[in-house]
């Protein structure tokens, strides 16, 4: 029975042995208790590259490095394994032939049924390929890093499955202002708005990258002093080997200035569309007015005819009427012209704080009793040229506008200032650089919404009822003070109230001017001379005719500039000549007018149109030439006639 259980025992033995021997993938082999090599498979010599005649007999410490001979490794790592049952360690390894591989190294101490140790077992792998790779993953990750930390432009950094920052890179610190330390746990949401809080945008933020793979906006965020900056943002998924989320890579850029940018050129577009809008609008306007003012002229000078022979009350009362009625229509063909810049205006240096005083009591009566009107005039205000009337128009226009605003009453505020316009303000790029005046009228009224704001300077665009306006009074105010080479803005939102600011250029020299009472004498009727009228307007050629000879003119006629010339070239003495502006074929006015004092240099001209002269290519006329705003009344043809011949 022993001698079986003994054969057994061997051929168990014999058959580990074979196992052992036929491992390659390690090396496994004996050490006797004092490091000497008992025992070799085929693993080893692969390995190591010894056979087992060469290495039997041999200290295990010749696949030592230098370095760990010096540290007297190998003798520690034998009392280690006595000591703790183990030794495990990973480590350079030399092979026969001098070159070195990574091993991981597993020495177990082996001992008898009684305790005495009899040996020990070295398992040895060669993991240079792993070691290799993790090296190459190690660098890799190194060179990433350094170029995620070298990125200033953009803030980089990751957070974990619940959006708190695990890492943080020098561009999250230029552009949040926090550092490392003072980030580095925290929740990412803390850089977004009160506003985007209340909304729950980090939290769903997180959840879109989490089921899309991807979150990606624009919008406000904050830094850690507090201001806000303008982000493009995108955070990414990061799954491991298994498909699991372990958190999220966050990419911030600061595009503050991309957008203001945009904006800046937005402005500057909607307001070129809007100048080019209303400067084509105000060519319409001034054109109809000028038609417009042929046929009042017509109207009006027939009914001043009329009256002086008219004897019956009762014809008297009905041309009054058609008076009343035709000088409404001249006063709505100024607000046109006001619109279109083509009124005719005086400017006069003025304090525009004395203008606003002196007219302060109408303002007051216009604003009702329910309004309560403040004055807030700046001192040391800088005096504006301006048409003093037209400024008075403009500024009780916006009373009325404001006025009709605050039906239940509230209060309206005037107020003056210095401004100064510079180069760089994409709302105000119509206006030259350089000193202004404001003068703004503030109400708490119902306020305007966009669309209407879009629309508030266009001429009849009114919000009020049938009956209650023009939609005159803004276009005026729009006119007035573009062709005064100011700029006019509005500010409104519903519920919110209105503010409207004229900016009218400052002027540095110069006395304001002092207004005379005006004073009006009727014509004389005792003026002789021949006057040429042309005019291509058969009826406007004849009303003027009949004025000029009630005026005691011999009159002469054309209807055209060709004609004029012709009458020009004659023999007939000619004092004045009175001429249309417009005309359809061959040369205007102002041509004839030049041709006329070629030919005659001491003739004298007076001219007549719908628009104002300043904007007629009126050079070269020199003295003698004056002008007169269709539509005109005989009064006034006199009072420019004795003029030119004084």
């Amino acid at each position: 029975m022993n001698a079986m259980q003994g054969t057994g025992s061997t051929s168990q033995e014999g058959r580990f042995q074979l196992l052992v021997d036929a491992v390659t993938d390690y090396a496994i082999y004996m050490l006797d208790p004092k490091g000497i090599v008992s025992s070799w498979n085929a693993g080893a010599q692969r390995f190591k590259g010894y056979t087992q005649d060469e290495i039997l007999g041999e200290h295990f410490s010749r696949f030592y490095t230098d370095e760990d001979k010096a540290t007297e490794l190998p003798r520690r790592a034998l009392e280690t394994a006595i000591r703790e049952g183990k030794f495990e360690a990973e480590g350079w390894r030399l092979r026969k032939d001098g070159t070195r591989f990574w091993a991981h190294v597993v020495i177990d101490p082996i001992r008898d049924s009684g305790g005495t140790l009899i040996g020990f077992a070295k398992i040895t792998r060669d993991l240079t390929e792993r070691k290799r790779d993790q090296e190459a993953l190690r660098e890799s990750e190194q060179r990433f890093s350094l170029l995620v930390q070298g990125v200033t432009d953009y803030a980089i950094y990751m957070l974990d499955p619940q959006g708190c920052v695990t890492n943080w890179n020098a561009g999250a610190q230029r552009i949040k202002g926090y550092t490392q330390d003072e980030i580095l746990g925290e929740h990412f949401s803390r850089f977004y708005t009160d506003e985007d809080k209340a909304t729950e945008l980090p939290r769903r933020a997180l959840e879109t990258a989490a089921r899309e793979g991807r979150f990606e906006s624009e919008g406000w965020r904050l830094r850690k002093d507090g201001t806000r900056f303008w982000a493009s943002v995108v955070i990414d998924r990061i799954r491991n080997d298994l498909g699991e989320i372990i958190g999220f890579a966050k990419i911030t850029r600061d595009i503050t200035e991309r957008r203001q940018a945009q904006e800046a050129l937005a402005q500057a577009q909607a307001a070129l569309f809007q100048s080019q809008k209303m400067e084509a609008v105000g060519q319409l306007t001034g054109g109809v007015a000028h038609d417009f003012n042929n046929l009042l002229t017509i109207i009006v000078n027939s009914l001043d005819l009329l009256t002086r022979n008219a004897r019956d009350a009762r014809d008297m009362r009905l041309i009054e009427s058609a008076q009343r009625a035709a000088e409404r229509g001249a006063k709505l063909t100024q607000q046109l012209l006001a619109f279109s810049r083509r009124q005719p205006l005086q400017p006069a240096l003025h304090n525009p704080n004395t203008l606003i005083g002196g007219f302060e009591a109408i303002l007051r009566r216009a604003c009702g009793e329910l309004i309560k009107l403040q004055l807030a005039l700046a001192p040391h205000i800088r005096s504006i040229s301006v048409d003093a009337p037209q400024f008075e128009a403009a500024l009780l226009n916006l009373i009325v506008n404001a006025r009709d605003a605050m039906p239940s009453g509230g209060s309206l505020r005037i107020a003056t200032g210095n401004v100064t316009v510079g180069e760089n303000d994409p709302a105000l790029a119509d206006l030259k650089p350089g000193p202004y005046v404001s003068v703004t009228v503030t109400d708490t009224g119902s306020g305007m919404a966009p669309e209407v704001l879009d629309r508030v300077f266009e001429p009849f665009f009114t919000t009020k009822e049938i009956g209650k306006g023009t939609g005159l009074g803004l276009s005026q105010v729009y006119g007035f003070v573009t062709q005064s080479g100011g700029h006019v803005k509005v500010d409104s939102a519903p519920d919110r109230g209105t503010t409207i600011t004229m900016l009218l250029p400052a002027q540095s020299s110069g006395s304001e001017a002092v207004e005379d009472e005006d004073g009006t004498e009727r014509p004389a009727q005792d003026t002789a001379g021949t006057v040429l009228i042309v005019e291509d307007e058969p009826a406007v050629l004849e009303v003027a005719s009949d004025i000029f000879d009630s005026l005691g003119y011999d009159v002469l006629t054309a209807t055209h500039a060709q004609e004029a010339v012709a009458v020009l070239e004659s023999d007939a003495a000619i004092d004045v000549m009175f001429s249309d502006v417009i005309m359809p074929n061959g040369m205007n006015g102002v041509e004839l007018s030049r041709k006329a004092r070629e030919m005659r240099p001491h003739l004298k001209i007076l001219l007549a149109s719908g628009y104002p002269m300043s904007a007629l290519p009126s050079e070269g006329l020199g003295e003698g030439v004056s002008f007169i705003s269709k539509p005109y009344r005989w009064t006034e043809l006199a009072d420019k006639l004795r003029m030119l011949r004084s």
